[in-house]
């Protein structure tokens, strides 16, 4: 290990009483320490000294900086001390980095203070896919106030094979340690079995309800991609021969993993049609954890007349916008898209408040319980946020299933209307990210967005007078008022060089 020394002489004159004294001041820093705190000795200050070998950055519970000068490296140590305070109180230029090609980098382009930067070239935010990030994040160093748009092993929530084996682990753990009553708080997902590995097991389950329909989807592909409906056993024989393959035959031709789903055979139905809901949930930190609900999103509406007498037509059965935008007689137009408020309005026309209220509790629930299942899986890291989209379907009861979630939901528009949501919604998860260091940390909403959950619950005071005392209320509004402008303009800082309006 290599050692550095940093010798200081020292005077101090400590009050009321004023005095002298000299001595020795000797601190000691392992070099493979120094990244930890947070250098970076590329930067043209360093230039002479070994990277992270010399340069230590002055603290507060370091020398006193007037003496600085009896070391031949004051003047670096004073510049980088000034760099990190800068740091800590907010940057006035953000370097960024981004992967994509669509409404993001509009976002990013026409925030101030902002600047892009080349791939080879430092970034302090970096809006990735997750292909750059599998590549590249295990080999990156990230100074202190770096953000990334996505966590190390996100996919324990967002691949459907793991997101089912990590909820059925929550539920037994809740039911081991809080009983039935709470464990069935999580029946919010079909029953799902992975192919081929478990497709043993799923025969069992298949035969116990002859003539039920069951839907096929790959693990790790989106925009409704390989998916198919079936009911009968001999659709899937290929998969039940890939399960009985050796295991030095699988290492040679690894097969694509399924899941096997309980298919929805009752869906609410609007003028006749399937729908499914996209919803935004923007997580900040895993431990403690810290979501964020957004008030806006859509319902995706399927462009046929629901019916289970053709299970082969998908433009029936997905929901999904690049399958729908295929079909024969789509109307770009008119597109096939609710607002959430639109929906909302709707539901409370046709069955009243106090039902969609228990809604969207139900709802609040599916984000909260899929979250905490991956709490201790999830590789937290400070530097990384992630915004999720949430594929929720309502059956004819009304009762909310969990479908799937998406690390890196369409941010492409369909529409003007798609586009100025996303916009904001992109616009207001930088906000809330905060590179430029203009909140306290202690919003309950910001934007659009509404604190969901802070390491527990998060609640709203509601007086309620006319009983002569106050009410615990969720601090979640999905599909109510969205009046951000507004509130955006009471809560932020302006930009650095800009003025109030």
């Amino acid at each position: 290990m290599q050692v550095v020394f940093l010798t200081f002489s020292l005077t101090r004159a400590p009050k009321p009483q004023p005095q002298t004294w000299t001595g020795q001041h000797e601190k000691f820093i392992p070099a493979g320490i120094l990244p930890c705190l947070g250098l970076s000795c590329q930067d043209k200050d360093c230039t002479p000294y070994p990277r992270y070998n010399t340069t230590v950055p002055l603290r507060d519970n370091y020398p006193p900086r007037q003496h600085s000068s009896l070391n031949p490296t004051s003047s670096v140590l004073r510049t980088l001390d000034r760099r990190h305070r800068t740091r800590r109180e907010g940057r006035n230029c953000i370097r960024y980095r981004c992967g994509l090609t669509n409404t993001i980098q509009d976002v990013l382009n026409q925030r101030p203070g902002w600047v892009e930067v080349k791939e080879d070239g430092d970034w302090d935010f970096n809006w990735c896919d997750v292909g750059w990030l599998r590549e590249n994040f295990d080999h990156s160093y990230m100074e202190e106030h770096v953000r990334i748009c996505h966590f190390r092993n996100h996919y324990e929530l967002t691949r459907k094979n793991l997101m089912v084996k990590n909820l059925k682990r929550y539920r037994k753990t809740l039911e081991r340690e809080a009983g039935r009553m709470e464990a069935a708080k999580c029946d919010f997902f079909p029953c799902t079995f992975v192919l081929p590995s478990e497709y043993h097991i799923f025969v069992e389950e298949f035969k116990r309800s002859p003539g039920s329909t069951w839907i096929m989807k790959p693990v790790a592909r989106s925009q409704g991609k390989g998916i198919f409906l079936f009911r009968k056993l001999k659709d899937i024989i290929d998969w039940k021969k890939d399960g009985s393959r050796s295991e030095e035959q699988k290492d040679e031709a690894q097969v694509e993993s399924y899941v096997a789903q309980r298919y929805i055979e009752n869906p609410y139905l609007i003028a006749g049609r399937k729908f499914d809901l996209r919803v935004y949930v923007l997580v900040t930190s895993y431990i403690p954890l810290k979501a964020w609900l957004y008030r806006d999103g859509f319902a995706r509406f399927s462009n046929t007349r629901f019916s289970l007498s053709s299970i082969d037509d998908q433009y029936v059965h997905l929901t999904n916008v690049a399958v729908q935008k295929t079909a024969p007689d789509y109307d770009p137009e008119k597109g096939c898209k609710w607002q959430m408020q639109q929906l909302r309005c709707y539901l409370t026309a046709k069955h009243g408040f106090e039902t969609v209220q228990t809604l969207s509790k139900e709802i609040d629930n599916i984000f909260i319980r899929s979250l905490l299942s991956v709490q201790k899986t999830i590789i937290n890291d400070k530097h990384c946020f992630e915004l999720y989209g949430y594929d929720i379907l309502l059956d004819q009861d009304l009762k909310p299933w969990l479908i799937e979630v998406n690390a890196s939901p369409s941010l492409t528009a369909s529409s003007q209307e798609d586009y100025d949501l996303k916009y904001r919604l992109l616009e207001d998860t930088l906000h809330i990210v905060d590179m430029e260091g203009r909140l306290t940390g202690k919003e309950k909403r910001v934007g659009g967005f509404d604190l969901m959950w802070n390491d527990g619950p998060v609640y709203t005071d509601v007086g309620l007078e006319a009983l002569g005392s106050s009410c615990l209320v969720a601090n979640t509004h999905l599909g109510c008022v969205n009046d951000r402008q507004k509130q955006l303009q009471q809560l932020l800082k302006p930009f650095p060089g800009q003025k109030k309006t």
